[in-house]
């Protein structure tokens, strides 16, 4: 496949603090420099939302593949153990209670704690995604329509947050090929562009001008298919909650976090490369792939390390961060012949 123009390397320079001996991100929580300086704040809601974190009661590896336990919070979603080479990582699922109250969702704040305090206003029925764009069969999707497209099925992936913090989460949903195979995309469609919701009414996030709202993002064609992008409707064997991006959302786990874009509204096939939010307001400092690279720092801080939330707190021993998030078995072909320092 022809690649598109891409913009010009700039050089990267990491600016690192050290603690105790160990390099640790500046605490900058991926927002630009206004937010970022507010660290006695950001510290005291990292804290609080790891203050309640319980271990999960995992007794064995045979008891760990029999499924994950629900936390009987929300309607249960049925699923079948995936079978997509990568998808069921032997890694320890973070505890429910730190992927439900530690989250980026900027329409909700932009504090680890703000989602899940004020994104209880969002009201996910009725709800719709309309797909656009170079497709044959354009359309307009409600949820219950998407929930019945394909069988649901339980994946346990790792997330990796570009701030250096790391979760794994037991999603539920399908692989987005799904979707795609069924609008039918021309042979103009080289990307796909997602869109999430922006209702002023519901989401108090939004008066910020941290970013230009809507949220966008976007995959190239190839990264759309591969069976590991999840479209994702649950997590712990449940729907999932506002916060984490309820009622839909996309999961793409050998990119950092914020590709993954929640609460989608518009799924749009597109010819030329799109300008996801972050390229748009920081463009030196989030790049259109955002691959996981323990090689490519980011501009302020190191991503050779990163904090497993629910292990030991702010200060716990770091670990290394794994190319493509330790997808590079699945999904570094993608990438071949290209350079990755450049291709951020």
């Amino acid at each position: 496949m022809t690649q598109p123009p891409r913009p010009p390397f700039r050089p990267l320079s990491p600016l690192v603090r050290r603690d105790r001996g160990v390099d640790r991100p500046v605490p900058s929580e991926i927002t630009p420099a206004a937010l970022y300086h507010g660290r006695r704040q950001w510290l005291q809601q990292a804290a609080a939302g790891l203050a309640g974190a319980g271990l999960a009661a995992w007794a064995s590896r045979e008891a760990f593949a029999q499924g994950v336990p629900r936390p009987g919070q929300r309607a249960a979603l049925p699923a079948a153990r995936s079978a997509v080479a990568g998808a069921m990582v032997m890694d320890k699922p973070t505890p429910f209670d730190d992927v439900a109250s530690y989250n980026n969702f900027y329409e909700f704040g932009t504090d680890k704690a703000d989602p899940a305090r004020t994104a209880g206003s969002l009201k996910t029925r009725p709800w719709t995604v309309s797909i656009e764009g170079e497709v044959k069969r354009a359309q307009v999707l409600g949820i219950d329509d998407l929930l019945k497209l394909a069988p649901m099925e339980e994946r346990i992936y790792r997330l990796r947050c570009v701030e250096g913090w790391s979760m794994v989460v037991p999603w539920v949903g399908f692989s987005l090929a799904e979707l795609v195979r069924r609008v039918e995309p021309t042979g103009n469609a080289k990307f796909v562009e997602f869109t999430t919701l922006a209702d002023r009414a519901q989401m108090p996030g939004l008066r910020s001008s941290v970013l230009d709202w809507p949220y966008v993002e976007g995959l190239r064609m190839d990264e759309a298919m591969h069976p590991l992008t999840l479209l994702a409707f649950g997590l712990y064997g449940e729907l999932l909650p506002p916060q984490n991006g309820a009622p839909v959302r996309l999961v793409v786990p050998w990119k950092y976090g914020f590709k993954s874009a929640k609460s989608l509204v518009r799924i749009r096939f597109v010819e030329k490369q799109p300008v996801s939010s972050w390229q748009r307001s920081a463009p030196e400092e989030y790049g259109f792939y955002s691959n996981v690279n323990p090689a490519v720092d980011h501009p302020r801080w190191s991503q050779a390390t990163e904090r497993r939330i629910g292990e030991g707190g702010l200060f716990a021993k770091r670990r290394p961060t794994l190319p493509f998030n330790g997808y590079e078995a699945q999904v570094a072909s993608l990438y071949a012949g290209m350079d990755l320092k450049k291709h951020y």
